[in-house]
């Protein structure tokens, strides 16, 4: 995620937390629903997700952390009812870069995976605490990598499981070209649309509730001359539960 204050552009790295702030372990309830629109008479199909999460901190040598979020959920289509775990590893330098080291969450359903950082430095937690007005933000969808255009808003402070936290609205949208996870054969050129509110917590400034729809419009193709219209709406939601249990400083 990119952050413009009125004094600063922020890139990811920045915003990703610094070495001296102390993240914590902390449990989520995530939910989810897909909906695919596909073809002229556009056959629908629903999926529906439900499960729990832990994301983990530890630190590693020279300042770096690693981040790892697994969740468990149960996954409802067409084929029936199924159990699944999901993985997702980050690793970051003591600069604020960010190496994944374990993609193994297909289903975009781990903290880690998500279009915003799961923790704000100082500076940037300062920043959206004082946002009053609409400001342009940039962000990476997890999915096909797409470059999204968009405006944070400001929402009331609240609490989320007893945590307090400041939240934020956004939107924003650009173009999506590449391929669909349940259709890695065909080719997908069209646009995507992404909104929804993120809240982070004022102590530790960690990303404790995200609510996000990303809505997909286009045409996928099978090939150079056949293609059929689709649209896809991906709606997660990942909610803290019960407050952080251990420090990474402790550690």
């Amino acid at each position: 995620m990119q952050f413009r204050s009125r004094v600063a552009v922020l890139t990811a790295a920045l915003i990703l937390a610094s070495a001296a702030a102390a993240l914590a372990d902390q449990n989520y309830r995530v939910t989810g629903e897909d909906v695919y629109s596909i073809g002229p008479a556009a056959t629908t199909t629903h999926i529906t997700y439900d499960g729990t999460q832990r994301l983990a901190v530890q630190r590693a040598s020279h300042g770096a952390r690693r981040f790892e979020a697994d969740v468990t959920y149960t996954r409802i289509d067409d084929n029936g009812k199924a159990t699944v775990h999901a993985r997702f590893v980050q690793r970051m330098s003591k600069d604020g870069n960010f190496e994944d080291v374990t993609d193994s969450d297909p289903d975009f359903l781990t903290i880690l995976n998500q279009p915003f950082a799961i923790q704000l430095d100082p500076t940037t937690m300062s920043d959206l605490a004082h946002l009053h007005k609409v400001v342009p933000f940039e962000a990476t969808s997890p999915l096909g990598g797409a470059h999204l255009r968009g405006f944070l808003r400001p929402v009331p402070a609240g609490k989320i499981e007893g945590i307090a936290a400041t939240g934020v609205r956004f939107s924003a949208e650009g173009p999506m070209m590449g391929t669909l996870p349940q259709h890695p054969d065909d080719s997908l050129n069209g646009t995507i649309h992404m909104f929804g509110t993120a809240y982070y917590s004022q102590k530790g400034a960690l990303l404790v509730a995200l609510d996000a729809t990303l809505t997909i419009q286009g045409k996928l193709s099978a090939s150079a001359t056949t293609s059929v219209p689709v649209k896809i709406i991906y709606h997660r939601t990942i909610r803290a539960e019960g407050r952080a249990a251990k420090t990474a400083a402790t550690r």
